[in-house]
């Protein structure tokens, strides 16, 4: 069975850091935060050269603001697909780190009376980036499969605290404007080369659970927590997101195979919503995990 077959789309956001090809691909239909600069809206970061370019531009010290989906945003992408005669299951953004999810919510209530048959589903999945994409991708396997839109909704409830979210950051003055870390922690990591790792906690929030001295003991750090966390060490499925950094991707990536004999699924850009906050640099790991 195909989604087309089914009753219910399922309706995401781009923080989910998967290229729209792919989104397009598992036909989920998507509202996109928004990216600004010096209070001026920007776009034209899709694709590669978009994704390094927005990059770079961080590099040479442009400073990003970013915005949840609006309500009226979420009114037309939902209306589009209500008019069909489907109901909705969103899939949202961590509603520890946006008010994205909130903002459906808000669009799903003004649209009841316009469609009384109708139903919108809404689940906080707490993940983020590429652990969005991931909770999206085993939500579309039991589309898939036949599940029912309340069968799909009830199972992203059940698994989204076991979708691990582990990363490192090259840079934390990009954690450090958005409040994670303190200015004097930032500046004394940098002087001394120390790479944080964190995760994304049962609240969908950003914490930092270790320190590690250099990038590839950072990255040693993640491969090594992988095995203690996975709940499928050798079959995955594994995703990876970056800040412009494939050949620490590369390195990830061959740290996970030769330790689990376990290949990466999918690799991804970290987009500019989740990128403006954490940096270039930035390396995830997504997992489903016996715990977060």
């Amino acid at each position: 069975m195909t989604a087309q077959d089914q009753t219910y789309v399922i309706f995401a956001d781009s923080a989910c850091d998967l290229e729209p090809e792919v989104l397009t691909s598992w036909e989920i239909p998507w509202c996109g935060l928004s990216c600004s600069s010096n209070g001026i809206l920007q776009t034209g970061f899709d694709g590669e050269a978009g994704i390094k370019s927005f990059f770079q531009r961080m590099r040479d010290g442009e400073v990003f603001k970013t915005s949840a989906v609006t309500i009226g945003e979420f009114s037309e992408g939902f209306s589009e697909v209500l008019a069909e005669g489907k109901d909705i299951l969103y899939l949202g953004f961590s509603s520890g780190l946006s008010a994205t999810v909130e903002s459906a919510a808000q669009a799903a209530d003004l649209l009841k009376e316009q469609y009384p048959d109708r139903r919108i589903l809404i689940v906080d999945t707490l993940c983020a980036s590429a652990g969005y994409g991931l909770i999206l991708y085993l939500a579309c396997q039991k589309r898939d499969a036949g599940a029912t839109i309340d069968e799909v909704r009830d199972y992203a409830e059940d698994i989204k605290l076991n979708i691990t979210h582990l990363f490192t950051v090259d840079d934390l003055v990009y954690l450090r404007r958005g409040g994670r870390v303190s200015g004097a922690s930032a500046t004394i990591a940098t002087a001394l080369n120390i790479k944080p790792v964190l995760h994304v906690d049962d609240e969908g929030k950003l914490v930092g659970i270790s320190k590690a001295h250099g990038r590839k003991k950072a990255l040693m750090a993640i491969a090594t927590r992988y095995g203690n966390l996975a709940k499928h060490p050798s079959t995955g499925p594994v995703f990876i997101s970056h800040g412009d950094c494939i050949d620490d991707v590369n390195m990830l990536a061959a740290m996970l195979n030769e330790k689990y004999g376990v290949g990466v699924d999918l690799v991804s850009y970290v987009g500019p919503v989740i990128g403006a906050h954490s940096g270039p640099g930035t390396l995830a790991l997504f997992f489903e995990g016996k715990q977060r």
